[in-house]
């Protein structure tokens, strides 16, 4: 007899970078999971941009990568360029940011998704939650199909009612105009959950051989630098060049006539916005004593002509758009194949959530990505590897893992969004970290990769690598005290632009010197012969800025004190003596997991985290 209901362990909805990760790790952890993608033809897609990391977005796929996650496996495996941003500073903002093949990237995620022998991979549009009991149940698709499971996760990315904006035309479609998602909105409204209104876009994409490069900067790739994945082999970091150029008087002079044409500034664009990710017609208007604008053009793949105009993002009618881009230099010629546009579409207030990305009020469903009210791929990743991993464990009634702000960059993006909340499209920035000294891509691994093992995530080869990289560094750490004798300095210091030594130096002492670096030392001196490579450069960074790690360090076991100082889930905060009205509220609303997130919501005073403090030793 026919039916139209399946059960599985989980069910996962979206595929996008968010999906991936929650689905493979519920799958690797054990669960038959079902991921529902409104079509197989976005599975992992690069809707925008085609490339992954960037400043502090690095920090996050690296520590995806050391969790035992997908995504920069997949950027190393299907990279056209590889580039450290942020050179010229310090080791805590240093960031990888990778070119990719967008098309080999889809492939190749879709790819371990249908080979995975847990994932059941299936096309599909959820229109409604099945929610019995303030406990999900499963979901209902558009063509009445009945999935059941224990846990949800929700990773709709920017689908739910998106609509597409171009100077006065409004389309309901999602991004790179694939369907969108017209009925889930609507049962996560009926349910309680509080739905918004945000917005994002994209640039154009140009077809390369009507492009003058030679009017063009250009940027390549870079080779002596690690890559995403610590499973990774060496990469090919320089196949494809990407151009550097920029606008001028005349392209603003375009964008200001037309700017009544614009959605937003006619009234059409009614979504919230990302302040760090504006569009041109923006730009132009806050920064208007800026005689040029920067932007990168930035290949889409190996096998097409399209090239992604990185920086120049806009919503203006197609005509202005093709007057716009041509008044650029080495753009005179430029042919358009993709049209620039606005997105608009729905997603939750992160508030509703715990640390561990499940609703407060409804057990068992998880959100992760671009439905918190988040932006860019790397964010959604590291949403859903935690949800995915916190959903397993909800399944086996283990304990959840809550990353936090001092153990990472996932940690600092998950409490600002259950914590404190964002009204606009939430971007990851080193800025966001108050601990980023200790925090940086270099110590990934060493800070996460244990929490992925111990949640059943890591995998043994992994897990040997994270050991072997350990012992190094270790054996590498023993040799700081060792004196070495101004003959054998002097070149390594003349060759550094250092100031020669007068007596002896420990090594320690040599690396704490501003110009010594890894490869200077290697050259003169053999005390590091057979180290790894990542140990190695793990261990200058510790020394030279080891004073500034010591005080972080202290800070560090604060806030940890105060982190650890768990508070109880179901507590009614207003019946607490001592607590403010206004404190109080907000504590009801948010429920806290610690002291130290009690601290961090906005209009819970010191004081009332004292009175928080007394009340607990009770």
């Amino acid at each position: 007899m026919s039916t139209n209901k399946c059960c599985y362990d989980a069910i996962v909805v979206g595929a996008g970078h968010a999906g991936v990760e929650a689905g493979l790790a519920l799958a690797r952890l054990g669960h038959e999971t079902l991921v529902l993608s409104i079509t197989l033809d976005n599975v992992a897609y690069l809707a925008c941009n085609p490339s992954i990391g960037g400043t502090a977005k690095g920090h996050l796929v690296r520590e995806v990568d050391a969790l035992g996650g997908e995504m920069g496996i997949a950027a190393d495996k299907t990279l056209t360029q590889l580039r450290m941003l942020n050179r010229s500073k310090g080791a805590a903002v240093h960031s990888l940011r990778a070119q990719v093949d967008k098309y080999k990237y889809h492939e190749y995620m879709k790819s371990v998704l249908e080979k995975h022998p847990k994932i059941h991979l299936r096309q599909g549009e959820v229109s409604d939650l099945i929610v019995e009991n303030d406990t999900v149940k499963g979901v209902r698709t558009v063509y009445k199909m009945e999935y059941y499971a224990p846990v949800v996760v929700l990773a709709c990315g920017v689908y739910l009612k998106s609509t597409i904006i171009v100077g006065d035309v409004i389309e309901p479609k999602g991004p790179v105009c694939f369907n969108r998602a017209n009925h889930l909105s609507d049962s996560l409204k009926a349910l309680g959950i509080e739905v918004r209104r945000f917005k994002t876009g994209t640039p154009a994409r140009v077809k390369r051989s009507s492009v003058d490069f030679s009017a063009l900067e250009v940027q390549e790739g870079e080779e002596d630098i690690y890559s995403f994945s610590a499973l990774s082999k060496k990469v090919n970091a320089k196949k494809r060049c990407c151009y550097l150029g920029y606008t001028n008087e005349k392209t603003h002079e375009i964008i200001r006539e037309n700017l009544s044409l614009a959605p937003k500034y006619s009234g059409l664009i009614h979504g919230t916005g990302a302040r760090y990710c504006p569009s041109i017609e923006d730009k132009i208007v806050r920064f208007a004593d800026k005689s040029r604008h920067q932007f990168f053009l930035e290949p889409e793949g190996e096998g097409t002509e399209e090239m992604y105009v990185q920086g120049l993002s806009t919503s203006l009618p197609v005509f202005v758009q093709l007057d716009m881009y041509r008044s650029i230099k080495g753009f005179e010629h430029l042919e358009i194949m993709r049209d620039a546009y606005a997105i608009e579409y729905d997603c939750i207030n992160p508030l509703e959530l715990f640390p561990t990305l499940m609703h407060k009020k409804i057990k068992g469903l998880f959100f992760a990505g671009q439905i918190n009210g988040t932006s860019g791929y790397e964010e959604a990743a590291a949403q859903g590897i935690v949800a995915g991993i916190n959903a397993a464990m909800f399944l086996s009634g283990k304990n959840p893992v809550v990353l936090t702000r001092d153990n990472s960059y996932i940690g600092v993006l998950i409490d600002d969004l259950v914590t404190v909340g964002t009204d606009e499209p939430y971007r990851m920035m080193t800025s966001r970290a108050e601990f980023r000294l200790s925090l940086r891509q270099d110590n990934a691994d060493l800070r996460l990769t244990p929490i992925g093992r111990q949640a059943g995530l890591v995998t043994d080869r992994r897990w040997k690598a994270y050991l072997k990289k350990v012992k190094s560094l270790d054996k590498a750490r023993e040799k700081l005290n060792t004196v070495m004798p101004p003959k054998a300095l002097t070149e390594m210091f003349a060759a550094a632009g250092e100031q020669p030594p007068v007596t002896g130096y420990t090594v320690e002492s040599v690396i704490k010197r501003p110009l010594i670096t890894p490869g200077v030392f290697a050259k003169y001196s053999d005390i590091f012969d057979g180290t790894d490579k990542s140990a190695l450069q793990q261990l200058f960074v510790e020394v030279k800025y080891s004073g500034y790690l010591g005080r972080a360090e202290k800070t560090r076991a604060e806030q940890k004190r105060l982190e650890n100082a768990s508070l109880p889930d179901d507590v009614d905060y207003r019946t607490i003596k001592g607590l403010r009205l206004e404190a109080a509220e907000k504590l009801n609303k948010i429920k806290p997991l610690s002291i130290g997130q009690a601290a961090r919501i906005s209009g819970v005073t010191p004081a009332d985290v004292n009175v928080l403090i007394v009340n607990l030793k009770k």
